[in-house]
């Protein structure tokens, strides 16, 4: 029988956002690819240390256990590089060292894989590299660009996720009256449309898979008393009231739910990240994106096509 893709949550990953590719980069970029495939094939018994969206996915993949089978996760992590085959096998042989139920892997030589993105039914591409997250976006695929962190994993059981609203669960619909009519007129269109739903963004689908597994958690939590839920879910805007209900009507139309919800009007989102600590936020704007938090730069919308003002999101 074949692998069912649509009933899991599938992401794909970039080896430069699973993995440090520090190194390996620099000796790309300064001495070429043959000296590349050199240290890679030298460096073959070395495993990669993890990188920024490392500890996400290690939690992510966790949440298997929910299955009542190994061989039906309810999460599946697939590597998509442009590596070869042949420098590929060290990403590979460090998704083992660590310990990462990670078996599909895609490794395209100086190729992009973007267009398997909607084939493996992906709800989330996820890459270091800034020009591939850009082609995913501007295809409509849901993606992201991990940004550099100093984070350092606590080592605890839960996955915390927070997502910004506008430009990425969302679309940016009201992110345009912002940025062409001002934060007055803003405010006026979002209290006349506060139950209007907004048009879904490039990860709302990401949000309702998400939901799907957190309801696995709570039918095992009915079941053993005992059991902890892991998985969190957080928004976290720049929307404050009255453009605080848009959102809310917005994700009750979709059918999905959000654990928390933060409305700063204007307050440094990183005041918020910092105690929150997710192991990854979303956001469309990089100013909101100033934290030691795992964050993930989603360059969708008008927000990153201008060049000067803060967006709502």
């Amino acid at each position: 029988m074949p692998y069912d893709l649509e009933k899991r949550l599938v992401i794909g990953i970039a080896s430069s956002a699973l993995f440090d590719l520090t190194q390996s980069d620099h000796v790309f970029r300064t001495h070429g690819e043959a000296a590349y495939r050199d240290y890679q094939q030298a460096k073959l018994a070395e495993p990669l240390n993890p990188g920024v969206a490392f500890p996400f996915v290690k939690r992510l993949l966790a949440l298997n256990d929910l299955s009542p089978t190994p061989d039906d996760p309810v999460v599946e992590v697939v590597i998509m590089s442009k590596n070869d085959p042949d420098t590929g096998l060290r990403v590979m042989r460090s998704v083992e060292d660590h310990g990462l139920a990670i078996s599909r892997a895609i490794f395209m030589r100086g190729r992009s894989p973007l267009k398997f993105i909607r084939a493996l039914s992906m709800s989330l591409f996820l890459s270091a590299n800034e020009e591939d997250v850009q082609e995913a976006i501007a295809r409509g695929f849901p993606a992201g660009q991990v940004l550099p962190s100093t984070y350092t994993d606590d080592g605890d059981d839960d996955l915390r996720i927070a997502f910004d609203f506008d430009g990425v669960l969302a679309d940016d619909g009201s992110e345009q009256i912002f940025s062409t009519r001002g934060l007055a007129e803003f405010r006026r269109h979002e209290q006349e449309n506060a139950t209007t739903p907004l048009e879904r963004g490039p990860l709302s689908d990401l949000l309702r898979e998400i939901n799907k597994i957190q309801a696995l958690e709570e039918k095992r939590k009915g079941e053993d008393a005992h059991y902890q839920i892991r998985l969190h879910v957080s928004i976290v805007t720049a929307r404050n009231a009255p453009a605080h209900e848009r959102p809310m009507a917005s994700l009750k139309q979709w059918g999905v739910t959000v654990n928390d919800a933060f409305f700063l009007g204007g307050i440094e989102k990183h005041r918020i990240l910092d105690v929150l600590k997710p192991h990854i936020f979303f956001d469309d704007q990089r100013l909101h994106l100033q934290s030691v938090t795992p964050c993930v730069h989603v360059p969708f919308g008008v927000a990153n096509q201008l060049s000067v003002g803060e967006g709502q999101g």
